[in-house]
Parts: C-alpha cells; structure tokens; sequence
C-alpha cells in the first residue's frame, strides 16, 4: 500500500484536472446532457487508467534523466523511494484498467484504444529526437474529448475533433512555457524542445501564438456544437485566463511557473467544463 502511494504521489494523480475536465466535457456534449452512469464511471475509470499509465511510464523512461537535472532529481524514481520495476507494473496495471474500460464502454472504444496508448508511449521519447515533443503531450491531452465523445456516441464527429484540437494547442503551449525551466539542461543533455531552439523570449510568444489559435477554436466550437451564452461566457473567462497566465510569465522572471502551470490551467479545464455542463441543462 506504501509503495502505491509513492506512485500516486509519482504521478501526480491531483493533475488528473488537466485532461479529466476535458473529458466531462466531450461525454456532456455527445450527450448534449449527461449520459448514462454507467458511461459516466467507465469514462472516469478510461482517464484514470490512461492518465496513469502515461504519467508512470513517463517517470520510468525518464528516471535516468531527471537524477541529473537538479529540478527533478528529487522524485520518487531518482530519490529511491520507488524502483524502476515497482513503477512499472503500476503501469502496467493502470494500462490494463484503460483497456478494460475500453472494453466496457462500447466496440469502437475498444477498437480505438490503442491509438492514445501509442501517443504515450511515443511522447515519453520524443525529447529525444524532436523538439516537437510539446505538441505529442498536446495530442495525448486533446483525445480526452474525443475519447470521452466515442465513449457516448459509438461514433466520430467533426466538431469533437475541433475541441480536440483546441486542447491540443492549450497544452502545447503552457507546456513550451513549463520547459523554458530547463532550457540550459536541455542544452547540455542534447534533449530537444522548442525553448532550447527559439530561446527564452521566441518561445513565450510562439506559446501566446498557440493560446491565441486555442481561443479562436474554442470560440468556433461554441458556433459549431450550437451551443448558447453561457457556454460562451465559459470561453471568454478561459480567454481571461490565459491572458493572465502569460502576464505573469516574462522572460527574466520565470518564478510564478508554478502557479501559470498548474492552478491557472486547472482553472481553464474546470471552467471549460462547467460551463459546457450548465450550458446545456439549464
């Protein structure tokens, strides 16, 4: 039990905030409601599963790295506190859930299942060789709307890849702002990211540019799904921010990363998801 927590803390199961929202938010609009429980649990175990194994397989691949990087030689792998092989059965275990969710919610589900499962393995080793590497974690991230949509449609649609899309451009973009952090590492490692090509200042703009495109997407599914005023509004307050969050990210003064990282980017999901709920019940 010990070593499982040491895998949730590894993890960062708190995180989950990123893509769960998102998948609510596929699952509320393919219903244009709220489906069925049993899609809702199998929904939830699916992400659970997915965002799991990702995450710990991530740890895993990348133990050796972060014991040399002074920002991450402090977690659990590097610090000792769970093994390479403990972690990876987690995984293991994890990726069995996401399967078996698959399996449960519908044949398509099942069918497709092994194309996000592919994203993330590959996007643990893509800072190995592309610095395109922000936009693999982006598209790990977009599916869950997709996911979500299949899960309680059977079926594909557009529109559902239009708000993949525009996750996939939220994420690659707050992700090429947490990597400005380990630009000389980078360097020194021969991993690649777009930080480490553009510098410092070039990529806070491409990731303002990637946000900006983000935006306009969301605001085009609002027209696309018909959706009314308080959808909307959801989008304009995400708009706000992520005005914010790169207001207090400058160039020579990275030291409120944290807080544009993690609590303005739950704030985004949470609140993309709310709306798009109440949107569509009231």
């Amino acid at each position: 039990m010990e070593k499982f927590k040491t895998f949730l803390s590894m993890i960062k199961v708190e995180h989950t905030l990123f893509a769960l929202p998102f998948a609510f938010t596929g699952m509320f609009l393919a219903a244009r409601g709220v489906p069925s429980f049993g899609t809702i649990f199998w929904i939830i175990v699916a992400v659970l599963g997915a965002r799991s194994g990702a995450m710990g397989f991530n740890r895993v691949a990348d133990a050796k790295i972060d014991a040399r990087n002074p920002r991450t030689a402090k977690r659990d792998i590097p610090a000792g506190k769970i093994s390479v092989n403990e972690a990876s059965l987690y995984v293991i275990i994890s990726f069995a859930v996401y399967f078996f969710a698959a399996w449960m919610l519908n044949p398509l589900c099942l069918y497709l299942s092994p194309i996000p499962f592919v994203i993330f393995i590959l996007y643990s080793y893509t800072k190995r060789f592309t610095a395109l590497c922000h936009i693999v974690l982006g598209a790990a991230l977009g599916i869950a709307p997709i996911g979500a949509w299949v899960a309680v449609t059977g079926s594909l649609n557009f529109g559902i890849f239009l708000l993949g899309l525009a996750v996939l451009f939220w994420v690659s973009g707050f992700d090429i702002v947490y990597a400005c952090q380990d630009i000389d590492f980078d360097c020194e490692e021969g991993l690649f990211s777009i930080p480490r090509y553009l510098g410092l200042r070039n990529s806070l703009y491409l990731a303002r540019a990637f946000h900006v495109v983000s935006f306009l997407i969301f605001l085009y599914t609002w027209s696309y799904f018909d959706l009314g005023f308080i959808y909307l509004t959801g989008i304009l307050i995400t708009g706000g921010f992520m005005i914010y969050q790169h207001s207090i990210i400058k160039p020579e003064d990275l030291s409120r990363l944290d807080m544009a990282f993690f609590n303005l980017n739950a704030y985004i999901s949470l609140s993309i998801c709310f709306f798009t709920f109440f949107d569509l019940v009231i």
